[in-house]
């Protein structure tokens, strides 16, 4: 093995990774980025560093450390060998943080593994320093950051700092605790009773294999019990199990149900909203041993957990789950190769289902677990669409609260029961404005940013620089007075307190998200922040359908069926659902016969038709134009690649978007290819960065 440019990949059984050419090479035994110093200033580190402490002897057994530097540049993306000195041997073992001296510098590190040689020629640099001989860097999750860093065309550092928490000294000083006592074997099926494939599932996990299934769940709120009985048969196997959710408050509903069906001290919640302290705290009992359930939101994905028997993943169509940070992997992809790599059931649910997970199913690489229509019939809301916008004209407090008459007198009648969900497509007051004479849109002349108001008494404002419009005329006709073109959440509110006067009306969104409901009340929510009821809404109206289904993206009918289902499935069984929407259109016809099976069968067919993901693969770039053509052209793009655009970026000056399609067997040499081109524009120490994503959610 060489730590030289182009050598062999050092993590073993990952294969060899083709590397760009590099500078010149130090007596350490690493590559030295070129303006580095080279040698002679590697020499002078090495001889101040003897000087200080002394000749230091290398470990008597399996002297080479491997170690992985937490450096981003492309081209550097690999381990580099060290030697372990005597005083470090004990702790110095793998998964270990270290640092090391690299590059004329002391960078931070993981140890990954020990050997007994190098095949480097020259002499290698002792470790500097062991940060701490916890092993929290496990082998498993080591090949799954390679695996993942190459999929995504990115960095092993970068998807080790989305794998592994901030380090917390006295957290690792405590007392590790006990494992607690096996929890015994679930009785039963439990939900799954309702799925003709459940109780076979169940049973497939409790003998120690492998089912891989897409779940279209039944609306209620039975799904996290669901979840819970499934992770206590694969406890009761013997096996751990991986739970990831899309926000804090599903965190919560599935927690709940594992401490019911578990009992306490057998599974961690881990969020961003426990605080570092308690997070790291919770993650490092997984690392240890002490716990083997894990639920949480997106970083979990990366979570420790020993003996994988089962990953979960609840709802993968909700955009919270896209990482937003590189190289932006996406909880879908990346547990289906920990379950694939661990030999793990695979279980992705949702009361819809997406393109992504109906093309696991008609590969083969997963099943269906859905209920019967009868089971579905009897669970269902009624649906049905809100009728012809002329009844507005025949009822005044309609009108004032944006509802047809249909859809008035479906809330009026569910009050008497109990509480009404009113979703709306967009947060705030008015955030979209048009001139009120000709219909302009209005922007700001600053920026040319969309304007909007945030409440009736307020002064136009610039949505993206904040600049105050209170001067703002119409640029075609000089009109200085504006209309609404999207009413926001708040003023929806506003219109509803008018029109059903005496009954309270709550929100739900950004600004503050209820946790329940419980009594007669109308609440409005945005999407994804609507409260369940203690016992399911009387009614649902889906407000302003035509926001949801306009919008300009490729996933603009799927996103708006996933979030009529969920806000669907808090209404009681046979409650009423009102959608304001055209009854035609497929995604609202899925909605009334509660179908999303059919309706992403054929969305799936639509795309494999013109070529559209997930029925083929695509690279975002983003960067200047300059940038761009560079990269794209030093990479060595499979056959078949074809590059689309680039087209300016909306609302970034000199920054422009490509994209690169492939066929969908070809996506991971696209995404080698644009790891390579990167590692060459590091080496040349390009300036202009170049963000590369791969199969992003969003298209334009």
């Amino acid at each position: 093995m060489s730590n030289e440019g182009g050598g062999t990949e050092l993590i073993p059984g990952l294969g060899d990774l083709p590397r760009a050419p590099e500078g010149g090479k130090g007596t350490s035994g690493k590559t030295v980025p070129p303006g580095k110093g080279g040698a002679k200033a590697d020499r002078k580190a090495g001889a101040k560093a003897r000087s200080k402490k002394g000749a230091r002897e290398p470990a008597p057994d399996l002297p080479v450390a491997r170690v992985a530097v937490d450096i981003q540049l492309a081209h550097l993306d690999r381990p580099f060998d060290y030697l372990v000195p005597t005083d470090l041997d004990d702790e110095a073992v793998p998964g270990c943080r270290v640092r090391v001296w690299f590059a004329g510098q002391s960078v931070n590190g993981f140890l990954l593994e020990r050997v007994a040689e190098s095949d480097f020629e020259g002499r290698l640099q002792f470790l500097e320093q062991v940060i701490s001989p916890e092993p929290v860097l496990a082998p498993e999750i080591a090949a799954l950051a390679r695996e993942v860093a190459d999929r995504y065309a990115g960095t092993f550092a970068d998807v080790v700092r989305l794998a592994i928490p901030p380090r917390m000294a006295k957290v690792e000083a405590e007392t590790p605790a006990e494992p607690p006592e096996p929890a015994p074997a679930p009785e039963g099926p439990g939900p799954w009773a309702e799925y003709p494939a459940g109780p076979s599932f169940l049973t497939a996990l409790g003998e120690g294999k492998a089912p891989r299934a897409v779940w279209t769940a039944l609306p209620g709120p039975a799904w996290p019990a669901a979840i819970a009985r499934a992770v206590a048969t694969v406890l009761a196997a013997g096996r751990g199990a991986l739970v990831v959710m899309s926000d804090a408050r599903d965190v919560a509903r599935v927690d709940a149900a594992l401490t019911e069906e578990l009992g306490e001290g057998r599974h961690a919640a881990l969020m961003a909203e426990l605080g570092p302290t308690k997070r790291y705290r919770r993650w490092l009992s997984v690392r240890r041993g002490a716990v083997r359930a894990v639920v949480g939101t997106r970083a979990a994905m990366f979570a420790p957990v020993a003996d994988l028997g089962l990953v979960v993943l609840w709802d993968d169509g909700d955009d919270v789950h896209a990482e937003p940070h590189a190289p932006y992997p996406h909880p879908r992809e990346v547990l289906a190769l920990r379950a694939h790599r661990s030999g793990a059931g695979a279980l992705i649910g949702g009361f819809t289902r997406t393109t992504d997970a109906t093309q696991l199913v008609e590969t083969g690489w997963a099943h269906a677990l859905a209920p019967d229509r009868a089971t579905v019939r009897a669970a269902m809301p009624r649906v049905r669409t809100a009728g012809d916008d002329t009844d507005l004209a025949r009822d005044g407090a309609a009108r004032a609260a944006r509802l047809t008459k249909a859809a008035f007198e479906t809330a009026r009648a569910a009050l008497a029961d109990g509480p009404v969900l009113i979703q709306v497509p967009r947060r705030g007051y008015l955030p979209a404005l048009a001139c009120l004479r000709c219909r302009t849109p209005a922007h700001c002349n600053a920026c040319q940013g969309p304007l909007a108001l945030r409440s009736s008494h307020a002064v136009p404002y610039c949505r993206w620089c904040g600049h105050i419009a209170g001067d703002w005329r119409c640029p075609e006709c000089g009109s200085p007075q504006f209309r609404a073109v999207v009413v926001g959440a708040k003023r929806t509110a506003e219109e509803l307190g008018r029109a059903f006067p005496g009954v309270p009306v709550k929100t739900s969104g950004r600004d503050g998200i209820l946790d329940r409901v419980g009594d007669r009340a109308l609440v409005v929510s945005t999407p994804g922040a609507e409260p369940p009821a203690d016992h399911g809404y009387a009614a649902a109206l889906l407000l302003d359908g035509w926001a949801l289904l306009g919008r300009a993206d490729l996933r603009a009918a799927e996103e708006a069926l996933r979030r009529w289902m969920n806000a669907a499935a808090l209404v009681r069984p046979g409650g009423q659902v009102v959608v304001s929407a055209d009854a035609s259109l497929p995604a609202v016809q899925a909605l009334i016969r509660w179908d999303p099976v059919t309706f992403a069968e054929r969305e799936l067919a639509e795309r494999r038709e013109v070529g559209f993901p997930p029925a083929a693969r695509m690279a975002s770039l983003t960067g200047t134009p300059a940038a761009i053509r560079d990269l794209v052209a030093d990479a060595r793009l499979p056959d078949g690649a074809e590059v689309l655009g680039p087209v300016p970026v909306m609302g970034e000056e000199e920054r422009e978007r490509a994209l690169v399609r492939v066929p969908r067997a070809a996506g991971l040499a696209l995404s080698r290819a644009l790891q390579e081109a990167q590692g060459v524009r590091s080496v040349q120490r390009a300036t202009e960065t170049v963000r590369v994503q791969i199969d992003p959610l969003e298209l334009i």
